[in-house]
C-alpha cells in the first residue's frame, strides 16, 4: 500500500479553501494553500475550489498565477476542480462572459450556473464510476454542468435524480478530475481520496 503523502496545494483565491485542506489531509495528503507563483513550485497536485469563475480568473491574473498554472497543467500536473474549479479547468465555456479565460486541460464544454442561481442550490445523489455501490450525496451551489466531452474524457458521474437528472457532473481526463458539486462540504472524502491516489500514481509513473 502506498502511504506517501503527496504535496497537494489548494488554490486560495476564493472558495472553500479550509474545507478542501481538511479533506485532503484526511485523505492522505500534505495540503497547503497556494496564492503566489513561488508556492506553486512545490505542489505535486492542485485543487481548484469553487467560487465565482469570472472573479477567479481575474484574481489569477492579478496574482500572476494564470500563466504559471497553465504551464504546470500543460506539463502534466494532476488537478482537481470543484464547481468553479471545473469551469477553470474546462477548455471551453458555453456561456462565459466577454473576455473570460480558463486554465484549460479538460476537453469539455461546460455551462456556467447551469442549474440556476444561488436560490436554486440543491442536493442530489450522484453515482460515481469509481464508487458504484454507494451514491455520493452531492451539494450543488450555482453549479455548472458539462454539455460536451471530448474522446479522451471519461464521464465519471451524472445527477441521479431531481433537477437536471442525467446531466454530466463529474469527469476525468488523465490526471485531471472535476466535479460540478462540492464534496468538501459533505464529510465524505471519497472524491479527495481518489484525487490523492491519482497524484500518487502520477508520481510513481515518473519515478
Amino acid at each position: 500500500m502506498n502511504t506517501y503523502r503527496p504535496q497537494v496545494g489548494v488554490l486560495a483565491l476564493q472558495g472553500d479553501v479550509r474545507e478542501h485542506l481538511t479533506a485532503l489531509r484526511a485523505s492522505g495528503a500534505d495540503a497547503f494553500a497556494v496564492r503566489r507563483p513561488a508556492e506553486l513550485e512545490d505542489v505535486e497536485g492542485l485543487v481548484i475550489p469553487g467560487g465565482e469563475s469570472t472573479t477567479m480568473y481575474k484574481l489569477a491574473i492579478a496574482f500572476d498565477l494564470l500563466e504559471p498554472l497553465r504551464q504546470r497543467l500543460a506539463a502534466g500536473l494532476p488537478a482537481y476542480g470543484s464547481c468553479a474549479g471545473m469551469i477553470m479547468l474546462a477548455d471551453r465555456i458555453a456561456d462565459g462572459v466577454d473576455g473570460q479565460v480558463t486554465l484549460g486541460g479538460l476537453d469539455i464544454t461546460v455551462r456556467r450556473n447551469a442549474f440556476g442561481r444561488q436560490v436554486d442550490s440543491f442536493e442530489a445523489p450522484v453515482v460515481l464510476a469509481p464508487f458504484p455501490d454507494a451514491p455520493f450525496h452531492a451539494v450543488f451551489i450555482r453549479a455548472p454542468w458539462v454539455d460536451e466531452v471530448g474522446r479522451s474524457v471519461e464521464v465519471v458521474g451524472r445527477v441521479g435524480a431531481g433537477a437536471g437528472e442525467g446531466r454530466i457532473v463529474a469527469v476525468r481526463q488523465g490526471a485531471i478530475l472535476a466535479t460540478a458539486f462540492h464534496p468538501e462540504l459533505t464529510g465524505d472524502h471519497r472524491v479527495h481520496a481518489l484525487f490523492v491516489e491519482i497524484v500518487r500514481r502520477q508520481l510513481k509513473g515518473k519515478s
